[in-house]
């Protein structure tokens, strides 16, 4: 059976409320909503999974569209996403040289048109089915922003990389002192975002300081309504292909405290 059920920010209780019953009752897998979600897909030599998590993203019905930019790749994934036959959902943009984590999404949010706008990374770490439950506190209108958070629990974990955690964690701690909030997972890639409120913020970072750059802007901005989802996390060695390292905590750092005083 097949529900047609309309998912607004401004829609009814009541058409939420069904939505939302709609969501648990499918999991994602065969509804037919109104498409919304924009999401934003960073790729930098990716070639063993970009195809995978395309594939992954396009089964939620709600995905209005994949933004795909291409930073530069020189393993051939960028031959391989010209070669592809792609849903028309897929849109692609190349850039001509590795510019960096935050000048991908910069030209990804430049092109997005859903309502609600979500990063996903092109490796396998991060499970797409976790935009179900991320969804929500949007469309239920409490939320402008939701993290999926890989440190609250819950879910499933892969147990590695003990200093990436405390690393990880010290920044988040800094993160909820210096912007009086209280995140789990600073670092996360699921961000879901209201378009409304990219729309306030211009990236200026290149690199993976995007991430501490978003979370700053965001938790600075008192407006936006913030919260979190335990999310599931795969996540990869540095032998499997995994790029940040613990060199970027000190860019994080510096980051974090740049915005705290600077608008």
């Amino acid at each position: 059976m097949r529900h047609r059920v309309p998912i607004k920010p401004g829609m009814t209780k009541e058409a939420n409320c069904e939505f939302l019953r709609v969501v648990k009752e499918n999991k994602g897998a065969e509804m037919n909503t109104q498409k919304m979600l924009s999401v934003v897909i960073p790729v930098y030599n990716e070639g063993g999974t970009v195809l995978r998590i395309i594939e992954k993203v396009l089964k939620l019905d709600f995905v209005a569209e994949i933004i795909l930019v291409d930073d530069g790749s020189t393993d051939g994934t960028r031959e391989l996403l010209e070669q592809a036959t792609m849903d028309g959902r897929v849109k692609l943009f190349f850039h001509d040289r590795n510019r960096g984590k935050g000048a991908a999404l910069r030209t990804g949010f430049g092109h997005v048109t859903g309502e609600i706008v979500a990063i996903q990374d092109a490796d396998l770490e991060y499970d797409p089915n976790e935009f179900i439950e991320m969804i929500r506190p949007i469309c239920e209108g409490v939320a402008d922003v939701v993290y999926g958070s890989r440190l609250s629990g819950g879910k499933p974990q892969r147990v590695h990389l003990f200093w990436h955690r405390m690393g990880n964690g010290f920044l988040t701690f800094l993160t909820d002192l210096l912007y009086n909030t209280t995140l789990s997972d600073m670092e996360t890639c699921y961000k879901m975002f209201r378009k409304e409120v990219l729309e306030t913020i211009r990236i200026e970072s290149d690199d993976f300081s995007v991430e501490p750059e978003l979370t700053a802007k965001i938790c600075k901005n008192k407006r936006w309504r913030v919260y979190e989802i335990p999310i599931s996390y795969y996540g990869r060695s540095y032998a499997e292909g995994k790029k940040i390292s613990w060199r970027h905590g000190f860019s994080a750092l510096w980051t974090l405290l740049k915005y705290r005083f600077k608008d």
